[in-house]
């Protein structure tokens, strides 16, 4: 250990990961982060080792997938790591921003922690839909086609720049070089991020169930919370494998089983199920432009919030009832959007989508005014107490 530390960088890496102080009452709710580099590094690896055997070409995109799954070694093995790695990485980091709403884990002092998050959480949505495209699926090119034609809602440069995005006037050859190309590179600035997100937990520490201050009771991460991690890889890799060895296709759409083919349009054109909430939003509003920014916004208010909500007392939600029951409000609201996502665009799936949008801004509404309101209480309890 001695020449550990010696080593400017395996003593960094030691004040990281092996001798780092925790909250010694965080539960295994905190393993998730644990999780998600777990996933990251999977992703990575896999996406590697597929892109050796990919061609990025609209002939033969789509053969070259059945040639990994055909004809590689464990090529199927490593497609479908890589397949169902994406939906268990969405399935991890909902759970990992779940928690951190629960027991507000974005208000000051993580403010800068959270937001690396939220920002780490837009590069995954976006590499994940340029992954998507990239099997050349019926659903892939009639996704990208959707998709990318939001950008035209962008008033006076939206249709320049889907023709920069396309590379010409549909979704074609340069678009899918364009899309592998980005797709490779983005993972690697989530790596970045990632150190990022982790220089900032370690600046602060981490949160506690009871949104505390915890400096006096903390114990370092080995052996105590390496435990709880490996029992949390445990359950991870159990239901990871379940779907990868007996129901790889489950989490897909069939339609992407089917060569693209731009003359038959979809019945139901639809992203992936980790996008669907945002999907639903999207059509929430018959005006395109709205449609846009209503599903940015929808995301980018969990920036909104740490700047509204900086210089409140109370965190965890467990002091806090009235955010405690609309939050769990909020998580059924979420579940209802994403099968409104994945619903034909007819009644009541469109009222039902309105509603469900309405409640999922409204939230984040009532959150910070009930924030504040219970600040202003403690406060002012704090006043007659000293006066």
């Amino acid at each position: 250990m001695r020449g550990v530390k010696k080593n400017i960088f395996m003593n960094l890496l030691n004040q990281y990961i092996i001798d780092s102080a925790l909250p010694v009452n965080i539960s295994y709710l905190w393993g998730f982060g644990s999780i998600l580099g777990m996933c990251l590094v999977i992703q990575i690896i896999t996406g590697v080792l597929l892109a050796m055997h990919y061609t990025p070409h609209i002939e033969i995109a789509f053969s070259s997938i059945e040639h990994i799954m055909r004809d590689v070694n464990n090529g199927w093995l490593i497609r479908y790591l890589h397949l169902n790695g994406a939906s268990m990485f969405f399935i991890m980091v909902y759970i990992h921003i779940g928690r951190g709403l629960f027991y507000g884990s974005f208000i000051y002092p993580r403010v800068l922690l959270w937001n690396i998050g939220v920002v780490i959480f837009l590069i995954m949505i976006v590499t994940a839909f340029l992954g998507y495209v990239l099997p050349w699926g019926q659903m892939s090119f009639w996704g990208a086609t959707v998709i990318t034609n939001m950008l035209s809602a962008i008033p006076w440069i939206g249709i320049s720049l889907v023709e920069f995005v396309w590379g010409g006037f549909s979704v074609s050859n340069a678009t899918l070089n364009r899309f592998f190309a980005l797709h490779f590179l983005l993972p690697f600035l989530l790596i970045s991020l990632v150190v990022g997100h982790l220089i900032a937990l370690h600046v602060n520490g981490s949160n506690n169930p009871l949104g505390i201050s915890s400096n006096l009771d903390r114990v370092s991460i080995h052996p105590y919370f390496v435990v709880k991690d490996i029992l949390g890889f445990i359950i991870f890799f159990l239901l990871f494998f379940y779907f990868v060895f007996y129901n790889p296709n489950y989490l897909g759409h069939s339609d992407n089983s089917i060569l693209a083919n731009p003359l038959v349009t979809p019945e139901h054109i639809v992203p992936e199920w980790y996008f669907l909430p945002y999907y639903a939003i999207l059509r929430a509003i018959p005006n395109k432009l709205g449609g846009v920014i209503l599903m940015i916004g929808s995301i980018l208010i969990l920036i909104i919030i740490t700047i509204i909500s900086k210089n409140n007392l109370v965190r965890s939600s467990l002091f806090r009832p009235i955010y405690n029951k609309v939050y769990w409000v909020f998580i059924g609201n979420f579940l209802i959007l994403g099968w409104i996502g994945g619903s034909a665009v007819v009644s009541p799936y469109m009222e039902i989508g309105v509603i469900s949008t309405v409640l999922y801004f409204f939230f984040f509404i009532i959150s910070i005014f009930n924030i504040n309101l219970e600040t202003l209480i403690i406060l002012k309890s704090l006043k007659k107490l000293y006066n």
